[in-house]
Order: structure tokens, then sequence, then C-alpha cells
């Protein structure tokens, strides 16, 4: 199997990026894939020791078939790390898998990915995989929907992976804003993903928030793409803890996956449609009036800014 190469982006916290490499490093296919760590420079003085943490953490890194880091010698922030560094490896690699700091992957993770991409390669409208799914105290599946995966219009930032030719079709300055923001239809039909992403790319374009996930979002949403996403998480954020720039506390646990897939072998489908049972529940946990009551949980909210990664 072809296997993709892995990105790590990090950044302050030392305890979490352990978390989400000892993880990944449990993975099937683990030693045989090459991964490259972001870590981006600090923000301020109070972020210096913990950078350094990071950073000296990162050098110790083994078990995979070849480590690559890429110390920041400026702080780009995550959106502009992330923007960077998947298109320096995705236009090299013509694939990758994606992770931040704080995500912790069941040991089938890889192995999901990876057949996945192989899977969907030659298939246009997916733009990107997930190994993210949301729990079922959240997310109820209908109980005659018996696939492993299902087909999502938004995608999910928390473990995930694209192709070289769908990256390369964002554009990340949304030149066509404007005429969006003059067009209710489309705006309706951006919001099959969720009646908060309208409001989260506002957000964006008026600099409120620094997302990439938003833009990317609005990517598959210009091309008719679509996301893959596994009934099972592969994929536990750790992050929702007060700990992080861009998330703070979730008390409700509404996002928190303790239990992991260990499906090993994962059923893909060549039927992509979208099932509109499991949309209209995934649609309930982002409605604009639930995301924010999620958000008045969260320790750390600087206006928007938390907002732009709850994707």
């Amino acid at each position: 199997m072809k296997l993709s190469p892995i990105i790590v982006f990090t950044y302050n916290r030392p305890w979490h990026t352990r978390q989400t490499i000892e993880a990944l490093q449990k993975n099937e296919f683990a030693g045989d894939s090459e991964i490259f760590i972001y870590s981006d420079a600090p923000q301020n003085e109070q972020a210096v020791k913990k950078v350094s943490d990071v950073r000296n953490y990162i050098k110790t890194i083994d078990h995979f078939r070849k480590v690559t880091i890429i110390e920041r010698d400026r702080n780009l922030g995550l959106a502009n790390s992330i923007i960077d560094g998947v298109a320096k490896i995705v236009n090299e690699y013509g694939r990758v898998i994606v992770l931040e700091d704080d995500l912790v992957t069941s040991p089938f993770f890889l192995k999901y990915m990876n057949e996945a991409l192989n899977y969907y390669q030659n298939y246009s409208i997916i733009f990107s995989i997930t190994g993210y799914n949301n729990p079922s105290i959240s997310m109820r599946i209908p109980k005659d929907y018996k696939q492993d995966i299902y087909f999502n219009p938004r995608n999910s930032s928390w473990g995930w992976a694209t192709w070289r030719d769908r990256w390369n079709k964002a554009d990340w300055d949304v030149k066509d804003y404007q005429q969006f923001t003059l067009d209710k239809a489309a705006q309706k039909r951006f919001e099959r993903g969720g009646d908060d992403l309208t409001d989260m790319l506002k957000a964006q374009m008026e600099r409120r928030i620094n997302s990439w996930a938003i833009r990317w979002t609005y990517t598959h949403f210009k091309n008719d793409g679509l996301c893959v996403y596994p009934m099972l998480s592969f994929v536990e954020n750790i992050g929702l803890d007060g700990s992080g720039i861009h998330c703070g506390l979730d008390s409700s646990q509404k996002f928190s996956n303790r239990s992991l897939s260990m499906n090993n072998n994962i059923q893909f489908s060549r039927d992509i449609q979208v099932n509109e049972k499991i949309m209209n529940e995934f649609r309930k946990i982002f409605q604009k009036r639930v995301i924010w009551r999620f958000l008045k949980h969260l320790n750390s909210i600087n206006k928007f800014r938390q907002y732009g990664d709850i994707m």
C-alpha cells in the first residue's frame, strides 16, 4: 500500500504533543511512514519556555521511517503555518495526512487514512478524508445505516488528509466573497454542513478569526467536494481543556470520543451520496444557537477566535 507522509503542527503544549506522538508511534504503518513536524516560533515571551520544551521533545522522536523537523524562526500562527506547511509537503508528495498537537489517534488511524486516500484518489468529488467523527452522545446514527463511512460537505480539521490537486484549488483570499454575500441561495447550499458556516466565513473575512479550516470548507463547497468521515472516530481531541490558543475548556464533552475505533477493515463505498438522515443529525451539532451555547462553556474566548477551529 502506498503510504502518505504525515505532518504534525506543534506550538507550546509539550504534554499534548507527547500524547499525540506516542499514539501515532503505536499505529500500524508508523514505522514505514515519513513524518514532518512543524514547530511554530513563540508569539510572546510567555510562550518561549513551552515552545523550547516542545522543541527539545520532538528532537527525541523516533519509530518512524524518517523524521524531519521544521522550526519556524518567527510566529506564523496556526492558520498560516498549516497553509504553508501542507502546501510544501503535498506538492512534493502528492498527498498528505495532517494532525495538530492535541489529537490522539487509534492504532488503526494511519491504516484507515492511507486506505481511504488510495481508494478515493481518482474520485474528484472527494476533497478530503477525516479520521474524526462526533461521538454518539452528540450525533445519533440512523439504525438502518450499515456502512463504515459517510460523506459530508463539511470537512473536519481534527485529523485529516487530502491530495495535491484538491489542495491547490483553495483560494485562501476568497476573492469571490462579495459575490457570495449577495447570493442567498449559495449561502443556503453552503450551510448544508451547518448553519454556522456563513457566519464563520464572514468572521474570517472581517478578520475576527484566523481560520484555515473555514476557507478549506469553502473550497469544498465551491467545487462540490465532499469529505469522507468514519462512522466511529479514530481521533480524540484532547485539546479542549483550556490549554489551547484556539479552543478553551469543553466541560460538556460535546466533541469527546472516549472510545476510539479499532476497526482495521473499513469498507469504503463507490456509491458517493450524502445521506440526509445523517446530515440532519450532524447539522444539529452545528446550529448557530448550539454553537454559541457551547462557546459560553469555553474558558478563554477572545471574540470569535476559538470558533474558527470547531470544525
